[in-house]
Parts: C-alpha cells; sequence; structure tokens
C-alpha cells in the first residue's frame, strides 16, 4: 500500500520512547507519506534513551485540517506532559472529529483520554493504563494491536511491527465514519 501524497502528524514532547517514534516515522514515510514533529513547545524533543527530533511545528499552530493522521507515541513523562497541554489535547480530539486516523502507542492513550475520545471504544496500551481507560468508557483489551474504526492502538515496542503495519493500512483507507470525537 502506497501512502504518497498523506501528511502524518507526530506528536510527542520529551520523554517520548524512543522506538515508538522512529519506528512508525520510518513505516510511515516508507511508504511515501510526509511526516512532520509536532511538539508543545522548543526547537527539538528528545525521547528517554536520548533520539532527538527537530520540532516542525508548534501544537499551538497545527490544525488537524494539515494532515491526514496523527500518531501518539508513548513514554510515560511525554504523555503525563501531553495530556496537561491544551493545544495538544485539542489537535488530537480534531483528528477524530474529522474522522482521521489516529494511531497510539504504550502511554500514549492518556491524551486520547483528556481529548474525551475514548468512550464506546476498543483499544490497548500499556497495562498500566487499563483502569483509566475503562474508568473513561473505553474496553482495554490485551493484545499486540487492536484497531476501532481507524484507532490503532498497541502496548508496547515489542508490539511495532504489527502497530506499524495496521496504521499504514489504516492511513491508507482514509477517513472512517466511526472514528468521531
Amino acid at each position: 500500500m502506497t501512502l504518497t501524497g498523506n501528511r502524518v502528524a507526530f506528536l510527542a514532547t520529551d520523554g517520548f520512547e524512543d522506538s515508538e517514534l522512529t519506528s512508525p516515522w520510518d513505516a510511515v514515510t516508507a511508504e511515501g507519506a510526509s511526516a512532520t514533529m509536532i511538539a508543545p513547545a522548543g526547537a527539538a524533543v528528545t525521547g528517554k534513551n536520548g533520539h532527538e527530533q527537530a520540532v516542525d511545528l508548534l501544537a499551538s499552530d497545527a490544525s488537524a485540517d494539515q494532515f491526514d493522521a496523527l500518531v501518539l507515541p508513548g513514554g510515560v513523562v511525554n504523555a503525563d506532559h501531553l495530556r496537561l497541554d491544551k493545544s495538544s489535547i485539542a489537535l488530537a480530539r480534531a483528528f477524530f472529529e474529522q474522522h482521521k486516523p489516529v494511531g497510539v502507542i504504550c502511554h500514549g492513550a492518556w491524551i486520547l483520554i483528556e481529548a474525551g475520545v475514548v468512550d464506546g471504544r476498543t483499544l490497548t496500551s500499556y497495562p498500566s493504563l487499563t483502569t483509566d481507560l475503562r474508568n473513561a468508557g473505553a474496553t482495554w483489551v490485551d493484545e499486540e494491536v487492536v484497531v476501532d474504526e481507524g484507532l490503532v492502538s498497541s502496548r508496547t515496542p515489542d508490539d511495532l511491527p504489527a502497530f506499524n503495519a495496521k496504521l499504514v493500512e489504516e492511513i491508507g483507507e482514509g477517513k472512517h465514519s466511526g472514528q468521531t470525537a
């Protein structure tokens, strides 16, 4: 499947899980998509293992209208900071309002809870988020990858091959009517 012409936003801040940014980034760009790094602040963000990624756009200046899909890497520190940033929350919610594919892995689901978009959805995450997701109305399952109407979720870096394959597939399919806020 080719993603030529698709624009994929990656939203993260310092403390992201390095491979959960770099592996999906490589997967979508290998299929022809362009990738854009979005962060709440700064000229670059640094992963918990030292990967540095230049920031292309600030969350306060970004719009879901500019992109075809969103990827939310995990990492406890990253996700905890993003779920407190109003611009990041609004941006994530807008992708759901526009029925666009969203990929989320590990602790990245915290921002989706804050955005109010998990109620009635089935997804997976790092196991420590199980209660948070259930309390927000989601059905949590322990599987390597879950797809629910354009929402692709996985648990840990071990799941990246399955996550990347489904992410590319969902982006290729485009908008999903069931992907709503």
